[in-house]
């Protein structure tokens, strides 16, 4: 997975290398409260920035210029409340005394731009370093995933940011996105899939590498990480939009949500699950994605439960 993320970096930094050649002369205009950070060096309240737990791939940017910084690879959780990483792209972050004469002050060595405080020798990771730095001082660029590699399969289990949680971290996911399928509306909101009456599902896409993960493991964690035998609903989510449901993208993810549901009922389980061809899926807003992550819990509806 490592090298995959790696691979990921070095083809979006190359793609970005040209466009930053024109972008870096041409500084963004901030908001008083980006201007208190980055100009006037501020620093914002810990656990509170966007990136502090952010575990996606990609790369991180001045907030000002445009200019790389950190790579996704780079970054760590150093559980202090602001993003944290142990490395930075050459000649990307500037050094200088900090004006309370005991820290280093971190900068952009492009624009000058305030992004934090490096500290030496906490021994945190193998290379000792710790940039800490303020999310405000960042945006992100999530890394593009060449699909034609990977695999992709659509689960409905209930509210989708619990469904997200129970995969996200699997070996050979490589990328997850929960959204609306299945139903008529064009383009729903929440708020629209929240009436009962679009006909979509709250569900996760995933992206997975099927060197790594199969499909039929991916089908076993969505029946053990829910309750398949609830109609309509689960937990105290009900409604159709919370159902549970396979959306299946060939013949072959057909057959095998099939066949396990085969093994469930001969187990006596009465499963509501029901399997319906893959439809256009539509991403749903940023603020439900990676939610448990940035919200910092965990799901209340779906729990891991061995039946195979």
């Amino acid at each position: 997975m490592q090298s995959l993320f790696i691979l990921l970096i070095l083809v979006l930094v190359s793609s970005l290398n040209k466009s930053e050649e024109g972008n870096m002369g041409r500084f963004r205009e901030l908001t008083p409260e980006e201007a208190k950070v980055i100009l006037h060096k501020g620093t914002e309240t810990p656990f509170s920035g966007k990136y502090w737990k952010s575990k996606d791939a990609g790369i991180y940017k001045c907030k000002q210029c445009s200019a790389p910084l950190y790579s996704s690879e780079h970054k760590f959780d150093s559980h202090c409340g602001w993003p944290s990483f142990d490395d930075e792209f050459p000649n990307a972050v500037k050094r200088i005394p900090d004006a309370d004469g005991i820290r280093t002050e971190i900068v952009c060595n492009n624009c000058g731009g305030h992004l934090g405080h490096v500290f030496i020798g906490e021994r945190l990771t193998d290379k000792n370093v710790r940039h800490c730095v303020n999310s405000i001082s960042m945006v992100f660029e999530p890394a593009t995933i060449d699909e034609s590699k990977f695999s992709k399969a659509i689960f409905a289990s209930g509210c989708f940011w619990g469904t997200e949680y129970m995969f996200k971290d699997m070996k050979g996911v490589i990328a997850t996105t929960v959204g609306y399928t299945g139903g008529k509306t064009e383009n729903p909101t929440y708020k629209d899939v929240c009436t009962g009456t679009t006909g979509h599902k709250e569900a996760l896409e995933i992206v997975y590498d099927p060197k790594i993960v199969s499909y039929e493991t991916l089908a076993k964690q969505f029946f053990e990480t829910h309750d398949p035998t609830q109609v309509d609903g689960q937990g105290p989510d009900i409604g159709e939009q919370y159902r549970s449901e396979i959306f299946y993208f060939d013949a072959e993810q057909k057959l095998l949500a099939e066949k396990l549901i085969g093994i469930l009922k001969e187990k006596g389980l009465k499963v509501a699950t029901i399997i319906t061809p893959a439809a256009k899926f539509y991403p749903a807003e940023d603020y439900h994605q990676n939610y448990y992550v940035k919200k910092g819990s965990k799901p209340y509806c779906h729990i891991f439960k061995k039946i195979f």
